[in-house]
């Protein structure tokens, strides 16, 4: 099953829903592994193909008209970056360069129009003046010997010109402040927007940084922690497997304990209630679907292939585990187990998936493994990497090793029927 979905890459809504919080983040870790690896594979690939096409363009090149790209001493393709080759200015330079023409043409600019505010003083300056002075004149002159007009116009003239001069003189004195305040405000303007540069830029650098450096801390530090949490859960369950000799490496000594076909099985629940029996008639040859389906499909798949495994069986006997429960849902398991202590479990056949799903009693709530069947093992799907001959030698497993390191799950109390017939009875029927 689990390597149905990553081959897919895609998990139904209903089966997600079946896995605790813990599976689907070990799921999903695993499905972001397939991804990456399948990055790799097509990136390698494209790489080859890329370099075959280069070679099938070499050749066909060399059989015709084509393009040769200028190559460096060291055979590559000779390129040039502005700034990089003898003779170019460097990027500093040109950012000063820049910057300083910046900063130059804003002190003009200011400049420009503080030359027009002070242009207009002048000229309101002395036509105020030459206005005051011509009505001066007449009022002195022309009211005293009108006759004399003309020494009146010399005067006029000679008083003019001597303004104008003075105008000229205040207008280049005014053109050389304005001159030396324009250079003062360059300088000031160059080494303002010099400093913000560099402030802005060391400041986006150090951010971005810092931020890439604890996104990285970050990152390591919890794919360090999984990793290494699998590996010890990995090697600890793996070395108690062994010890024990629960491993699927013992699964060939139980395919010759499969019921006798005239044999009638008993089963049993927590009331002793009367067992029922089965005979195993003549079938149609089974061929199992890629996914259960429906009811009766399920059911079908668990007369064809786990009763022949003896999966809910007790061990060496043929009296159903107290533990083995029906086609039952996720709700009616929770109602089960409501008002049982801590470690009470029951396993139902799941409609989800070709197996089983173990729900357990913790002290806030309940928890549900997803039991992986499709093989010839048994395994929690994503969670214990140890392979179980049977469904039976995985439970009595767990009664002794934890389930999860971080939940750290002992089966400890199996939970029984409450109902007559009891549930699973459609299986056997």
């Amino acid at each position: 099953m689990l390597q149905q979905i990553l081959r897919d890459m895609y998990i139904d809504p209903e089966l997600l829903a079946e896995l605790n919080e813990e599976q689907k983040q070990i799921l999903f870790y695993k499905m972001r592994e397939e991804q990456l690896r399948r990055w790799k594979e097509r990136e390698e690939k494209a790489r080859m193909e890329e370099a075959m096409l280069r070679k099938t363009a070499r050749r066909r090149q060399s059989s015709g008209k084509h393009v040769q790209w200028l190559r460096g001493k060291d055979g590559e393709v000779w390129v040039w970056v502005m700034g990089e080759a003898p003779g170019d200015k460097p990027y500093e330079q040109i950012s000063e360069e820049l910057i300083a023409e910046r900063a130059r043409q804003q002190a003009q600019k200011e400049a420009e129009e503080l030359w027009r505010q002070k242009e207009a003083e002048i000229t309101k300056k002395f036509r105020d003046a030459m206005a005051q002075e011509k009505a001066r004149i007449v009022a002195e002159k022309w009211k005293i010997e009108i006759e004399d007009r003309k020494a009146a116009k010399l005067e006029e003239e000679k008083v003019q010109e001597e303004l104008k001069k003075r105008e000229e003189e205040e207008r280049q004195k005014g053109e050389e402040q304005i001159r030396q305040q324009e250079e003062i405000r360059a300088k000031e303007l160059y080494l303002s927007l010099k400093q913000a540069q560099q402030h802005n830029q060391q400041c986006d650098d150090d951010q971005e940084w810092e931020e890439q450096l604890r996104r990285s801390k970050a990152a390591d530090e919890e794919r360090s922690h999984k990793a290494r949490r699998a590996r010890d859960e990995y090697r600890r369950q793996s070395l108690r497997a062994i010890q024990k000799g629960k491993v699927a490496g013992l699964s060939s000594l139980f395919q010759g304990t499969s019921l006798n076909n005239d044999q009638e099985i008993k089963l049993n629940n927590n009331s002793g209630s009367p067992l029922l029996s089965l005979s195993t008639a003549s079938r149609n040859i089974w061929e199992r679907p890629s996914r259960p389906f429906s009811r009766d499909v399920v059911i079908r798949w668990f007369k064809e292939e786990q009763i022949p495994r003896r999966a809910g069986f007790e061990r060496n006997t043929n009296r159903i585990a107290q533990w083995f429960h029906g086609i039952i849902s996720r709700q009616e398991a929770e109602e089960l187990l409501m008002n049982r202590s801590e470690g009470t479990f029951l396993v139902r056949v799941s409609e989800k998936i070709w197996g089983y799903a173990l729900s357990y009693r913790q002290q806030s709530g309940f928890k549900h493994f997803l039991v992986d069947a499709s093989g010839d093992f048994y395994s929690f799907l994503g969670v214990d990497p140890n392979r179980h001959a049977t469904l039976t030698d995985l439970i009595d497993f767990h009664k002794e090793e934890i389930i999860t390191s971080s939940g750290g799950e002992l089966l400890l109390e199996p939970c029984g029927q409450q109902k007559n017939p009891p549930d699973y009875s459609p299986l056997f029927e």
